[in-house]
């Protein structure tokens, strides 16, 4: 085996987009003749053997798994239930229950058949939808009371195409109230969703046999975990790219939802997270290579997209958005130009700062290390250079000189920290801890191997907190949970990301299967997946936990526990944590950043639990009008508070100036989520005093 990635970043759901299938009842298709051929069957074979040896869980191949298969197949396809009939559904049941003799014997003829059956469908809606363009978008009437169902997961298969036509005449009519809504004339809503349909009807005469064993065989795959994926050889080949879109590209990492892309997070100090416009859960709906024409993505595989995307070092590429921060029914887009180039070392290098704050009268100073990735230079470190750069030579340094500062504590910023070099994550430990154990890894066998500092003594002894959030992922939650075992900081912000496993490249003679086959746990013995790491004082998450992070992916392998590898210590922070939690909450409910992101959770949650949207045309701006005035009063409040002139309306370019503001200007004081930690910590600190003297 090759290429131990224990903190990769998250596994890449490599989707379909919009790729269709065949039936008795269709006229031929391109697509109809696809059949896997001998390597594929061999691959398929090999998937099957190198998982029943090597996946860490080894869960058997049997009927209960082929449900699995066969459910997260069909929800695949067509997550939304809009393409396939219920006579469709009752047709492949039969199979329900023998994926797994069928992938034993190297039969691929069911995945095939329920593909190009998908494929027939794709090609009637997207035939149904151009029919109803072509009457004249102009000419639909949003005046009637009538509703679309947007929340189909659950909804049941439709019985005839009669009911197929009338939801997708509701679905057309829904693209063209949104793009009206956006601001968009009759006409030019006319070209661009009658150019999207026909792109769409295009890409599906270009399916080949390969899309459709990569779509079956991973999906078998991930029914072991979604970090288990099977690379066919063109994503093989480009799998570093596929991961970061390249290290010359825009650094995000992607994820294929439903006809859409989503950003699920982007690489620290990337070209992407620079520009501070992209955030994780927004859609990328357009792609154009510098000044060029716009290129429409809905319904593209991700595939496409990300090569649409990469280009060489120095250019340009625009990205259409959808912001994550817009209302569900707002479709509202704006274009984002990255410049793609190559993620420096020393652009993610730990920085530090002072915060300054004035608590009961008496003014303090705490030391801030913000900690984009735990980064190893491995060439100058392997060829012997004294100078090689580390993040923990890098804290080393900066500790240093803050304590020369005479710092009263120091706070740990790990937001959106996706991880790095295990090495590192353990290094860093180090700092903090006298000596011991700093993570384990169990293997698939049940081995545990123990990584340790051997090291006696701390560097860095005074308190100190950790500020996480949910993209604070695998190193990251390593060193989160070594601290918190250790007792040694107060951990702060939003449960972690949940990622605590280890994945494999095993070549094959077809592509290459990324496979599962060990888990991190803490040194208290919880396992850092699924659940990651629990903060002691718990911030309102900006990011949807539904959307992005371990539990919100399919069959994600559970927490657990093993023996614990230190015994339980005196934790300094347990007596007083009421007490800080409670000061937090009366200090936060006057706060205004804190009071705005409450309110803004509280209304996005709130229209997140809508099911269906109106189609009347008064209703739904009537809606929209409504959620901007909320909106604009909760930013008016929050600027109230600071000092600020309300604003008259709130404009999309004003929520960009906000966003693209430069992170090195920002004072660390005017940081909501970091000034609330520095004071959580000395409100820490005063408690424990009080406790000593007596």
């Amino acid at each position: 085996m090759k290429h131990l990635l224990p903190s990769t970043a998250l596994a890449l759901f490599i989707g379909i987009g919009l790729l269709p299938m065949s039936g008795n009842t269709f006229a031929a298709n391109s697509w109809d003749k696809l059949q896997p051929d001998r390597d594929e069957v061999i691959a398929s074979l090999n998937v099957v053997e190198l998982l029943k040896r090597h996946h860490y869980s080894k869960p058997p191949l049997d009927d209960a798994r082929s449900v699995i298969i066969y459910d997260s197949y069909i929800k695949l396809l067509d997550p939304s239930r809009s393409y396939f009939m219920a006579s469709d559904i009752a047709e492949f049941d039969k199979w329900k229950t023998q994926f797994d003799d069928f992938l034993k014997s190297g039969d691929l003829n069911a995945g095939f058949t329920i593909y190009k059956r998908y494929l027939d469908r794709v090609k009637a809606r997207l035939d149904f939808a151009i029919a109803e363009l072509n009457k004249g978008v102009d000419k639909m009437d949003f005046t009637t009371k009538e509703t679309l169902l947007i929340d189909r997961k659950d909804a049941p298969w439709l019985k005839s195409t009669a009911e197929l036509d009338d939801l997708w005449r509701k679905r057309v009519k829904d693209e063209v109230l949104r793009q009206k809504i956006a601001g968009k004339d009759s006409k030019q809503i006319q070209e661009t969703l009658t150019k999207r349909y026909k792109n769409q009807l295009a890409r599906l005469d270009q399916t080949r046999a390969e899309d459709i064993f990569q779509a079956y065989i991973n999906t078998f795959a991930m029914s072991y975990d979604p970090h288990t994926n099977y690379l066919s050889p063109d994503n093989a080949e480009n799998f570093d790219i596929n991961m970061s879109l390249s290290l010359e590209g825009i650094g995000a990492v992607l994820q294929s939802d439903n006809d859409q892309v989503k950003v699920v997070r982007l690489v620290p100090a990337g070209p992407a997270d620079k520009t501070k416009q992209v955030a994780p859960a927004d859609k990328i709906i357009g792609v154009a290579q510098g000044n060029k024409e716009m290129v429409d993505v809905v319904g593209w595989r991700l595939d496409e997209v990300v090569k649409l995307i990469r280009g060489p070092k120095g250019t340009v590429v625009r990205l259409e958005v959808i912001p994550a921060s817009n209302a569900p029914n707002d479709q509202t887009s704006k274009i984002v130009s990255i410049t793609r180039e190559a993620v420096k070392l020393e652009d993610q290098a730990v920085k530090k700062s002072v915060l300054n704050l004035k608590q009961d009268g008496k003014d303090y100073k705490l030391g801030i290390i913000e900690i984009p990735a735990f980064y190893l230079d491995f060439k100058a470190f392997r060829a012997g250079d004294p100078d090689y750069k580390s993040t923990t030579r890098d804290v080393k340094k900066l500790l240093t000189e803050l304590q020369k500062e005479k710092v009263d504590g120091v706070v740990i910023d790990l937001r959106n920290n996706g991880g790095g070099s295990l090495q590192e994550a353990t290094e860093l430990t180090s700092l903090f801890i006298d000596k011991g154990p700093t993570v384990l890894v169990r293997n698939a066998d049940g081995r545990v191997d123990v990584l340790e500092d051997e090291n006696p003594g701390a560097f860095y002894k005074g308190p100190m907190a950790l500020l996480v959030n949910r993209l604070s992922a695998s190193a990251s939650e390593i060193f989160a949970g070594a601290m918190q075992d250790y007792h040694r900081a107060l951990i702060i912000g939003g449960q972690t990301f949940g990622k605590g496993t280890v994945q494999t490249i095993q070549p094959l003679n077809h592509g290459e299967l990324k496979l599962t086959l060990a888990k991190f746990y803490r040194v208290s013995g919880q396992s850092t997946q699924h659940q990651g790491v629990l903060p002691d004082i718990d911030y309102p998450s900006i990011i949807d936990t539904k959307e992005i992070g371990e539990s919100a992916l399919p069959e994600a392998m559970p927490w657990d526990t093993i023996k614990a590898a230190i015994r339980p210590a005196s934790d300094p922070f347990k007596p007083f944590l009421a007490q800080l939690k409670s000061e937090h909450d009366t200090r936060t409910a006057k706060d205004a950043e804190f009071v705005f992101i409450r309110d803004k959770l509280a209304l996005a949650q709130k229209l997140m639990e809508e099911k269906t949207v109106s189609l009347n045309e008064a209703d739904r701006r009537a809606q929209h009008t409504d959620i901007d005035a909320k909106q604009l009063a909760m930013e008016n409040i929050r600027r109230k508070a600071k000092g600020e002139e309300p604003l008259k309306e709130l404009k999309k370019e004003d929520e960009d100036a906000l966003a693209a503001a430069e992170p090195d200007k920002v004072k660390p004081e005017d940081d909501a989520y970091l000034a609330e930690t520095g004071r959580v910590l000395l409100d820490y600190l005063k408690l424990s005093n009080q406790v000593a003297k007596k």
